[in-house]
């Protein structure tokens, strides 16, 4: 299995995003990965009592962003595309808990007329799915791209944003 960390830095800017962003003291602070021989994106998440909803689960809310997340960098890191949600639909089939160890993945499952089509879902530790997402995602042209980060990309990667 080969797995690389994902990072906004490999784009040359800088993000505060909610989800995976370790320097938003605000944020869930996740770490994500691309194992590309599986063709997944996935990370693992043990999550405190200040993202509660009900007091021993997880807002739903905050599961969303976890999910919208690992299929955000699926489009990234997969589809090779910088894209943003456009629809999304979940389902919780089960409480996610504070204090408990999940692990999510997500994965691409069609890329047609500039839509990236993509799944995740978030597991417990004896592999029983809790929530699962699908969702469209809209790839962003280089001005768009642009518009979203602030920036200009520097990084080395910036093939992912489509012409």
């Amino acid at each position: 299995m080969t797995v690389e960390r994902l990072s906004n830095e490999r784009w040359g800017f800088a993000s505060n995003c909610f989800v995976c962003e370790s320097k938003n003291a605000a944020g869930l602070a996740i770490p994500f990965f691309h194992d590309t021989d599986a063709s997944t994106v996935f990370a693992e998440f043990t999550l405190d009592d200040r993202f509660s909803g009900a007091p021993a689960y997880l807002h739903g809310g905050v599961t969303l962003a976890i999910l919208d997340e690992a299929m955000a960098w699926a489009a990234i890191a997969v589809a090779g595309q910088w894209a943003l949600t456009h629809t999304t639909s979940t389902t919780f089939d089960k409480p996610v808990r504070v204090g408990q160890p999940y692990r999510v993945e997500a994965t691409i499952l069609e890329i047609a007329d500039e839509r990236i089509y993509a799944s995740a879902s978030v597991f417990d530790t004896r592999g029983t799915v809790r929530a699962r997402s699908t969702a469209t995602f809209v790839a962003l042209g280089a001005a768009q791209a642009i518009d979203a980060i602030g920036a200009t990309p520097t990084g080395t990667d910036t093939e992912f944003f489509r012409t």
